[in-house]
């Protein structure tokens, strides 16, 4: 079969800009570092972004103050962040096959230019929020949002340059589908929509979201963690540790987090009761 010479040079092309990708830039040295940048670029987009959606869609956006203009802002930023990280953090632990136990040699080492450079990008995320929080300290957050971007940043800059532990790191990254949710909360508080059926749909939500991401993830990610101890325990000691003794504090931060959810939801469903 002869194949016409048009289609034939446009799928070369397409399959040299493939391995170009692959075996080029993303395989560079440099480009986790570049992923960081990346990442604080995201941030910047998507924070001016926000503002300029809001100003032109929402008329309640003018009469906020600075400090909430700000808060509204950064939640713009932290959601666009959330919707990329856990889209690729599914991706990565479920459907790409790395970390499958299927494959020879011990999960704890597996990484790819892929999963480095992506975690690069939440790496500018990181550095970019809590550089907010510090400068804005505490109308951003208290001690406890200091307390989990720092252990966050911390674990991810580890696996980044290491390249260990990422099929952890990404399972933690995965509770990130909770913030979405967190912050259409907030919008709809802010805009004095507390009262609406939108504000207890996204209560219910966020429970159901919580629970599943945040806290049953959690008992896989240690239920994982049981089984391929033996390989854990070969990990560089620093790397040990954390992977020991992060997701445990993240985790008691989750279960006080959630306790709070559910009395703000019970609260809300008492109060549309009542009325």
């Amino acid at each position: 079969m002869v194949v016409p010479a048009a289609p034939a040079m446009a799928f070369k092309a397409y399959k040299y800009k493939e391995v170009l990708v692959r075996d080029y830039l993303l395989a560079d040295s440099y480009a986790p570092y570049a992923a960081v940048l990346g990442g604080i670029l995201m941030c910047k987009l998507a924070y001016d972004f926000t503002r300029i959606i809001s100003s032109f869609n929402f008329k309640g956006y003018a009469s906020l103050n600075n400090m909430q203009k700000i808060e509204w802002n950064n939640r713009g930023m932290s959601t666009v962040h959330a919707i990329f990280i856990t889209v690729m953090s599914i991706y990565l632990v479920f459907f790409s096959g790395m970390f499958s136990d299927q494959l020879d040699g011990p999960v704890t080492v597996r990484s790819s230019s892929l999963s480095s450079f992506t975690l690069g990008v939440s790496i500018g995320y990181f550095i970019t929020d809590i550089a907010m929080i510090y400068w804005l300290y505490p109308a951003l957050g208290g001690m406890e949002y200091v307390i989990h971007h720092m252990l966050s940043l911390m674990s991810t800059m580890y696996a980044m340059l290491s390249g260990e532990a990422h099929v952890y790191i990404y399972m933690g990254l995965i509770t990130e589908t909770t913030t979405p949710g967190i912050n259409l909360r907030w919008f709809l508080d802010v805009a004095g929509m507390k009262n609406s059926k939108a504000y207890l749909v996204n209560g219910v939500a966020m429970v159901v979201t919580w629970l599943v991401a945040r806290i049953i993830l959690f008992m896989y990610l240690f239920y994982h963690m049981f089984v391929h101890y033996d390989q854990i325990k070969k990990m560089n000691t620093f790397g040990y540790f954390l992977v020991l003794i992060a997701p445990c504090i993240i985790f008691v931060m989750n279960v006080l987090w959630f306790s709070k959810i559910l009395k703000g939801l019970k609260k809300t469903m008492a109060k549309r009761h009542a009325e």
